[in-house]
């Protein structure tokens, strides 16, 4: 009797485990079918997201990358301006300009620049910078340093005249140096009633 009630007892834990385990695996494919949906937007929910956060970074690193190359390039001027005023102080420099006003009546081909007697530049030029002469621009063709006093500078300009002949003219002027900065501007202009180029030193403080 006791034999058969343990029988009984076990029979019925077994089939309660059946039963359980029935009831307990029903729900499973509901519940994985409701999360799978769910499981798929967790999937593709970070690669939606790393697209944006790479362009982000990628326009952060590029922003970054500009501040650094203005940085470079204004301590490079920084540089520069200190150099010109440890090399060439105030009380001994002096700066030599070449400018064109029109020029339609010369190709300047180059220039030499004598301070003293002693060659302090010869400069050749090409097309390009013989057209940004023409559309206003400056350009420095000597930096030095000169004692303060009287001194004398000569301009040889070289290039094409009217009627495209070989054209060879000097300009030549006195100047004292002081103890401030002295800039000297070679200015080439259009005679048109002598139809002709003309050559002027300018000296300014």
């Amino acid at each position: 009797m006791f034999k058969r009630s343990r029988s009984l007892l076990a029979a019925g834990c077994l089939a309660g485990l059946l039963c359980g385990h029935a009831f307990a695996a029903d729900p499973a494919p509901a519940d994985a079918a409701a999360s799978a949906p769910v499981a798929a937007a967790a999937a593709s929910a970070p690669e939606a997201a790393v697209a944006p956060a790479t362009a982000a970074s990628a326009a952060s690193l590029d922003s970054r990358i500009q501040d650094l190359k203005g940085d470079v390039i204004r301590l490079n001027r920084d540089l520069l301006v200190l150099e010109e005023e440890l090399l060439f102080p105030a009380n001994t420099q002096v700066a030599v300009f070449v400018s064109m006003d029109v020029g339609k009546m010369f190709e300047l081909g180059s220039v030499q620049v004598k301070l003293d007697d002693k060659v302090v530049a010869n400069y050749l030029y090409t097309p390009l910078e013989v057209t940004a002469l023409h559309r206003g621009g400056v350009q420095r063709v000597f930096l030095g340093n000169l004692k303060a006093g009287e001194h004398q500078i000569v301009a040889v300009f070289t290039g094409g005249g009217p009627h495209f002949r070989d054209y060879k003219r000097g300009a030549t002027v006195k100047f004292d140096k002081s103890t401030d900065p002295k800039y000297i501007e070679l200015q080439i202009k259009d005679n048109t009633g002598k139809l002709q180029p003309e050559f002027e030193v300018k000296v300014w403080q």
